[in-house]
Order: C-alpha cells, then sequence, then structure tokens
C-alpha cells in the first residue's frame, strides 16, 4: 500500500516539490486554501502567483543566483521551465510575466494525472504520511497554531527584521577596527569589526537617514506596529539626536587605535556564523530602498566601497527556526515524515524557495521508495542553502538568500591566487560547484 504523501501550500515550494514526486511516479496531493480563503499578497486564484515582483535574479553565468538557477536547470526544476516560457526582457535579470509564469504551473499541475489538487486550507499536520509544509509568509493561522504547538512557539517566527549583509574584503580595515566593548568577548576574541565616526560624520549620516526614502508595504501585514527590540534605523533616527549613539551606533567602551579616544558613535560589524567572509551591520534592520541603503550606508566610515551581499528588511514573515528543527534532508527532527520547504523553511527569494521545494520533493520520493537519502554536495548553491538553513546558530538565525558567503570558502592557496579579484574568485567558486554538481549526478545520487 503506497503511503499517503501530501504537500501544503500551492506556491513556489509546494508546487515544485510536488511535481517532483509525481516524476517519480508517486501519487502526491496538493492543498491549497485558495480561492475560498485568500491573503494579502495574493490577487488570483492560481498557483506559483508571484506577489511583489516579477524577478527571479541574476542569470549572470558566475552570480550566485545564477549559479543556482543552473543548478535547478539540471535537476528538471518545473519552476523554471515555467519561467523560461514566461520570460520577458529583463538585462541580466531572468524576469517572467507573472501571469504566463502562474498559468503556465497551474496547467502543469492540474493535467498530471498524479497530481490531486485540492482547493481546501490545511488547518494543521496531518497525523499520517509523509507531509511538505511548503505554505509560505503568510501561512494561515490555524495552520500557524498547530505548527508553533507542536514545535514550540519560540521555534517559529511572524516578523522578521534583517540587518544588511557586506562583503568582508571591501570593508576598509585602515578604517574599521576589531574590538569588543571594554575589551571583553566570551572566547577571549574581539567579536566585532568596528566603524568610528566623528561627531561631524555622525551629523551627517543622522541627516540623510532622517530624508531617507522607504519601502511602500506591499502586503497588508507590512503595516503591523513594529517591535520596539526591532525598530527600523530611520525610525530611531528621527527620535532624536541621540537616540542612535545611545542604542546600536553607541561607542561605549570602544577605543579608536586612530586617535586613541572613544568615536562619537560606531557601527558594529559582526561575522556571519557560517556564512564566510561576510559581516553583519548589528542593529541596522530598517525599511528603506534598496538603493538608499547603498547611498547611506557606503557613508559609514571603512564602508565607503562596500559591496552589499544582502539588504536590510523589516516585513511580515511566518519562519520556523530551521537549524533548531530540521535535518539536512530538510526533515523535522521531531517527525521525520514531515518536511519543511520555501520561506517557511527559512529561506528568502524565489528562487530559493523554489530549491528548497525541488529538494523536499525529491527527498519525500526517495523516503517513500526506501531510497536512500543524498543531499547535494556542499560545493554546490543547493548544499550550502541547506547548510545555512540546518547549520546556522539558531540563536541568531535569519532567513537568506542564496550569496557566495554561503558557499565553502576557497581552499588557502586559490584564496590567495584571487584575493584582489573578485569576479575572478567568484568563477572558481562556481566553477567548483558545477564540478561537484556533475559528480553527484555521474555518481547516480540524486533521486
Amino acid at each position: 500500500m503506497t503511503v499517503p504523501i501530501q504537500v501544503l501550500g500551492g506556491g513556489l515550494a509546494g508546487c515544485e516539490a510536488a511535481w517532483q514526486i509525481a516524476r517519480r511516479g508517486l501519487p502526491v496531493t496538493l492543498f491549497e486554501m485558495r480561492p475560498l480563503q485568500t491573503t494579502p499578497a495574493h490577487r488570483t486564484d492560481r498557483l506559483a502567483e508571484l506577489v511583489c515582483s516579477n524577478s527571479l535574479k541574476s542569470e549572470q553565468e558566475n552570480s550566485a543566483a545564477g549559479l543556482l538557477k543552473q543548478e535547478l536547470r539540471r535537476l528538471d526544476s518545473l519552476l523554471l521551465r515555467a519561467a523560461a516560457a514566461a520570460r520577458v526582457p529583463g538585462g541580466h535579470a531572468l524576469t517572467v510575466d507573472r501571469t504566463l509564469f502562474a498559468e503556465f504551473v497551474t496547467r502543469a499541475i492540474e493535467c498530471d494525472p498524479r497530481i490531486t489538487l485540492r482547493r481546501e486550507e490545511a488547518p494543521a499536520l496531518p497525523p499520517e504520511g509523509f507531509v511538505i509544509v511548503a505554505t509560505g509568509p503568510l501561512t494561515s493561522g490555524a495552520l500557524a497554531e498547530d505548527i508553533a504547538r507542536r514545535t514550540g512557539s519560540a521555534r517559529l517566527y511572524f516578523y522578521d527584521a534583517i540587518s544588511p549583509i557586506v562583503d568582508a574584503h571591501t570593508i576598509d580595515r585602515r578604517v574599521a577596527f576589531r574590538a569588543s566593548r571594554w575589551g571583553k568577548s566570551l572566547d577571549g576574541t574581539d567579536d566585532y569589526l568596528n566603524c568610528p565616526f566623528q561627531r561631524e560624520e555622525y551629523e551627517a549620516f543622522l541627516a540623510a537617514l532622517r530624508g531617507a526614502e522607504t519601502v511602500a508595504a506591499h502586503i497588508e501585514e507590512d503595516r503591523t506596529p513594529y517591535f520596539e527590540g526591532c525598530l527600523p534605523i530611520e525610525e530611531l533616527a528621527r527620535r532624536g539626536p541621540d537616540t542612535l549613539r545611545f542604542g546600536p551606533m553607541k561607542p561605549a567602551g570602544l577605543v579608536d587605535p586612530r586617535t586613541g579616544r572613544r568615536p562619537w558613535a560606531a557601527v558594529q560589524l559582526r561575522q556571519e556564523n557560517l556564512r564566510a567572509d561576510s559581516y553583519n551591520l548589528v542593529g541596522f534592520q530598517n525599511h528603506l530602498k534598496f538603493s538608499e541603503q547603498k547611498r547611506i550606508f557606503r557613508m559609514i566610515p571603512g564602508l565607503e566601497q562596500a559591496e552589499f551581499l544582502r539588504y536590510g528588511q523589516i516585513h511580515r514573515n511566518t519562519y520556523i527556526c530551521a537549524p533548531a528543527l530540521l535535518d539536512n534532508a530538510l526533515r523535522w527532527k521531531g517527525d521525520p515524515r514531515i518536511l519543511f520547504a520555501g520561506q517557511i523553511s527559512g529561506v528568502e527569494g524565489y528562487v530559493e524557495s523554489i530549491a528548497t521545494g525541488l529538494l523536499a520533493g525529491r527527498h519525500v520520493a526517495a523516503l517513500a521508495l526506501g531510497e536512500p537519502l543524498t543531499p547535494p554536495p556542499r560545493a554546490t548553491a543547493l548544499g550550502s542553502l541547506v547548510h545555512y538553513l540546518t547549520g546556522a546558530d539558531p540563536s541568531q538565525f535569519q532567513p537568506a538568500n542564496i550569496a557566495f558567503d554561503l558557499l565553502p570558502p576557497l581552499d588557502e592557496a586559490a584564496a590567495a591566487r584571487f584575493r584582489h579579484d573578485r569576479a575572478a574568485r567568484h568563477a572558481e567558486i562556481c566553477r567548483r560547484a558545477r564540478a561537484a554538481l556533475d559528480e553527484y549526478l555521474h555518481a547516480g545520487l540524486c533521486a
């Protein structure tokens, strides 16, 4: 008797997962609550509806986003097929016609004899069979409550505050200095890089923040009042000239080695756990346009030439604490028949959601067929994305897009060879990833 397989959520991850399962000859039921119950973001009843953008990011060969899409194509992603069919001009980006994209996916799912599409809400995790939870950032209240109850409410988040991340190679170490406040750290090392401000620099930075353009909310929940513990940096700037100096930019306990004195203010940069060669701007969650973040945050001493790997955001987002809950096959450790995929698993971005859906679908098919689970190699973009989800520090976990700092750093010799050539360094990381995927596929490890 075939064990039932159920996928909750007809978004990008859920549709990809269901299609991958069906490709292995297995029946699967896909639950989608729309149109019976809608969300503030969706406008149609189509599956895989894109809600806030029509771009699937860069197609450039040696970009992290391009690499992830290359890997998905090699693993025969339905959603990447849909993107190719619905593509519109977008320069270096993979940009699609939203309507055509959603219609392509909806038609593929509805026409597959192995996929049963049920237009109803799943108010709780099914008690039997294999389950993939791919209900996205606007998971229904009833299901979110059930997940919180079963995983522990402290492991489920509903409000996402993300600080910007910069490429470590682009930080000016002649200005930024390594130190912990009062010289104290847990392991005896200096945990932070510190970017010191003189008074005039701080006042110019403050004025720029106060006048910056913010992002218009596209989802009603984005208008939820901010928590005092994660206020946007621009909101703090508006509360008074010294609010930042006594908050995330306080200089207490720091000495600028260039002057021998405490700076007027300081931005602290914390190395990202499991993200090589990158630093997080501590406390700099914000609601600014990306172009404004780039312009204003480059006013920070030491970050004048900074390359941003991720920009800051604050938005409504239901997601689990993946490092505490999931194994490297995206299975919930507390009940391994249940897997998570898409934004609820802790990824950001359309392509990242597709990627986790593809992997979860393939893993469930392998489990149902009694085959061994073989997650993709760490050196690949797919493997590195899962490695971040399941290996990050749970106490500091934040959702992530694919970026080069998620992939393993080059060995010492290669790093030295490409130290001053960022493009060549990225090309080598991509070459290594493609070789690892080749070996993975040729060895027959991929389900």
